[in-house]
């Protein structure tokens, strides 16, 4: 059976068509109000994005979400969890901080940030799953503890899962340190010393002191946590997380048995919605925003997480591609796999089939249109 996935375009010539009144209308449209029981604590899962970064969710949208949910009588807080990396969220003040620089003020989305697992991001519960990999998982306690879940993700590329939607937002944005390292515990960054220009930029970005740089060129020595931020902050591409294919697929693998496990803590209790805008083509954990891969899309909701993924990429791979951002020119045309025209040996497949073969969701979904 189909899963519904409700989609309402950026078209507009009038104000009844602006994106605040479409996030309205789906929101209606999809009975969202039937998660919601009054007096429910409601986490609002978002990305506050890094600071440095301008593509991350603009606050005026959690704005709307959060009415929504003061409206049907619950009680919403705006959260997130601490980052495994060095950056500007690594603990709770810092993460606060960068929240209100990008405009998560109370002024702003009328209700309390909480990081939700603690000041260092040691404040987690595990949850049993009967996964391949896991058979628990480590999930942020005030996530863990609210009584359900609006999922708000920024629908963009990804340097180790291909894009990242609802499913990643799930994994990674719901788990502590301790949980990131659990899916990322078995992938390592190879470096092309034939690139490598000796720059230092990975070594000082390394949270673990992980990298060396030796006889000007870099190289990886023992503690390494595999959080791919060497990979994303090299100028020159020399390096790439996992040796092969198998490597990226069991990271993938991983990373959406914890996104298995965070849904069905709150299932009946949890909805997606996905803003398909600004689409660049790696995460808002970046310190900048490079340009979108394709022009904006609209927004797009559902109470399946696989459907509502599996239809944000086709509609993105339905678009025409820039010229002017990292997608190669081959992959510019209508239906080219533009996740691949950017990551080539990413298997983003993984999360979506992988994601229906726990029982997350199916692939199989239908569009109606808002």
């Amino acid at each position: 059976m189909a899963s519904e996935v409700w989609f309402s375009s950026f078209r507009t010539r009038g104000e009844e068509g602006n994106k605040i009144n479409r996030l309205k209308k789906i929101m209606e449209a999809m009975n969202l109000s039937r998660i919601l029981t009054e007096g429910d604590l409601t986490a609002v899962k978002l990305h506050f994005g890094e600071r440095g970064n301008d593509s991350y969710l603009n606050p005026l949208f959690a704005r709307q979400v959060v009415d929504k949910i003061k409206k049907d009588g619950a009680k919403p807080f705006i959260t997130d969890t601490n980052t495994l990396y060095l950056g500007s969220r690594k603990n709770s003040v810092d993460h606060i901080e960068t929240a209100l620089e990008h405009g998560y003020s109370y002024a702003t989305v009328q209700a309390p940030i909480i990081i939700a697992d603690g000041l260092r991001s040691s404040n987690f519960v595990e949850i049993p799953i009967n996964g391949k990999y896991f058979k628990k998982i480590k999930i942020a306690r005030d996530i863990a503890e609210a009584d359900s879940m609006i999922v708000l993700s920024h629908f963009k590329g990804h340097e180790m899962s291909g894009f990242g939607g609802a499913i990643k937002n799930l994994a990674m944005g719901c788990a502590p340190s301790d949980g990131k390292k659990d899916q990322h515990s078995h992938i390592y960054p190879v470096i092309d010393e034939t690139l490598c220009t000796g720059c230092e930029r990975c070594a000082s970005y390394c949270p673990e002191q992980a990298i060396a740089i030796k006889n000007k060129k870099a190289l990886l020595v023992d503690g390494c946590i595999g959080c791919g931020q060497c990979q994303t902050v090299c100028p020159v591409s020399c390096i790439a997380m996992g040796e092969d294919d198998f490597g990226l697929k069991e990271f993938i693998n991983r990373m959406t048995e914890y996104a298995y496990g965070a849904a069905e803590q709150k299932k009946g209790k949890i909805a997606y919605i996905n803003f398909v805008m600004g689409v660049t083509p790696e995460c808002d954990c970046c310190g900048w925003s490079d340009s979108f891969l394709v022009p904006d899309v609209g927004i797009m909701a559902s109470f399946d997480p696989v459907a509502l993924d599996k239809a944000c990429a086709d509609k993105v791979n339905d678009q025409h591609g820039n010229p002017d951002s990292m997608l190669d020119r081959e992959y510019l045309a209508p239906g080219k796999d533009k996740f691949k025209g950017v990551f080539k040996d990413i298997p983003w497949e993984v999360q979506i089939n992988y994601g229906e073969a726990l029982g997350m969701g199916t692939q199989n979904y239908k569009i109606v249109e808002v």
